[in-house]
């Protein structure tokens, strides 16, 4: 998500206020104090966004080069020990970008699989404005990235589109800012799942994800279009959920307490798996990946709080993965956007843009190590 929190908060604020008052909405566990852990569930696969750059509110702030010598060396000490998978999400694939950009991510998702990595691609509609709504275009060049990266046997998921559901107040960082980005969802899933199983790309698994989350409202309409024109076909094509959730940033904007970031995050999983999900048909054979978790540093964010929020939200997905059918974790993200900016949108990573470690950086070595399946 990485959007400006405080204008994000204050339009959820303003919309939520104005709900009538109606049947008492669907709020989901509220507190992990309140939740009993199921036992036995299923290890979570860990892994991280690798790439530094974050879409963002805000003056546009150049990108620190990335060292990609640096980054393996990173990645490697991050990896859990033994065979245990470590995954890499790899986002910002833009249909703007079109070949260019297919090619580069290519490159890049052939790059990590040579040194034993599986990668997961986020294929953002993100259009010019001469592609904006044009669906069909759209569909077409969801089947060429699904047959150009589906190839490649160390990619195994595809997230199509990008935090539809959010509040359109950030088009660098979320596609609900462009028309027709709800039917770019439903059809864009639907027609990688074809490709994926014309082709028999077994391993690719394809899916959507959701921003914790926007205005009570705004939810309603968005589960309620999935359902209405998404319909069985959909539901067949979607393999798994992700949950883009980020406490103490954007929703809830601060935690109080260490607490409140295992509570903020087992809400996200309640709220999505009880609340929404049901909605469109999307039932507890559906599993939720964690896409996007992080707590950024910068400017009156201290170091210091992003371990207490790293280790307390990582827990909490790990000690509830088997109440709301959690399959998988990533941080966001391994490297500072620009670690000189003066926005903290662009300080959640576990290193400095000069790789120099945070504190955080060691304690999600050791938990991805101690917790990974």
């Amino acid at each position: 998500m990485k959007s400006a929190a405080t204008a994000a908060l204050l339009a959820i604020g303003v919309l939520a206020a104005a709900q009538p008052a109606a049947a008492a909405p669907c709020l989901g566990d509220t507190t992990a104090a309140s939740v009993t852990p199921v036992r036995h569930a299923p290890r979570l696969r860990f892994g991280i966004n690798p790439a530094g750059f974050a879409g963002a509110l805000g003056p546009p702030v150049a990108e620190t080069p990335e060292d990609p010598a640096e980054t393996l060396r990173a990645l490697r000490e991050l990896r859990p020990s033994g065979d245990r998978p470590f995954i890499l999400r790899l986002n910002r694939l833009f249909w703007s970008d079109h070949q260019a950009g297919i090619r580069r991510f290519a490159r890049a998702a052939r790059g990590y699989a040579r040194h034993g990595y599986r990668v997961e691609v986020q294929v953002r509609y993100h259009p010019t404005d001469s592609q904006e709504g044009h669906i069909g275009r759209w569909v077409r060049y969801v089947r060429m990235v699904t047959r150009r990266l589906g190839s490649i046997r160390g990619v195994t998921a595809l997230q199509i589109t990008n935090e539809v559901n959010f509040l359109p107040i950030a088009p660098d960082a979320s596609d609900s800012a462009f028309a027709g980005a709800k039917d770019a969802l439903i059809r864009g899933v639907e027609a990688a799942h074809r490709v994926a199983r014309h082709l028999g790309f077994g391993r690719l698994r394809i899916g959507f994800n959701w921003a914790y989350r926007s205005d009570p409202s705004s939810e309603n309409k968005f589960w309620s279009y999935l359902a209405a024109h998404g319909g069985s076909r959909f539901i067949r094509a979607v393999d798994w959920v992700g949950l883009d959730a980020y406490p103490g940033t954007v929703f809830p904007p601060v935690e109080p307490t260490p607490s409140g970031y295992a509570d903020g995050m087992v809400n996200a999983m309640s709220v999505l798996r009880e609340c929404f999900m049901p909605v469109a048909g999307l039932g507890p054979g559906v599993p939720i990946k964690v896409e996007e978790n992080g707590w950024p540093t910068g400017p009156a964010r201290d170091e210091s709080t992003q371990v207490t929020a790293l280790r307390e939200m990582v827990r909490a997905v790990n000690r509830f993965r088997g109440n709301y059918g959690i399959s998988d974790y990533r941080w966001f993200d391994l490297c500072d956007h620009n670690t000189s900016s003066l926005n903290f949108q662009h300080h959640y990573g576990l290193l400095r843009d000069d790789y120099s470690r945070k504190p955080a950086f060691d304690v999600y070595r050791r938990l991805v190590d101690l917790l990974a399946g």
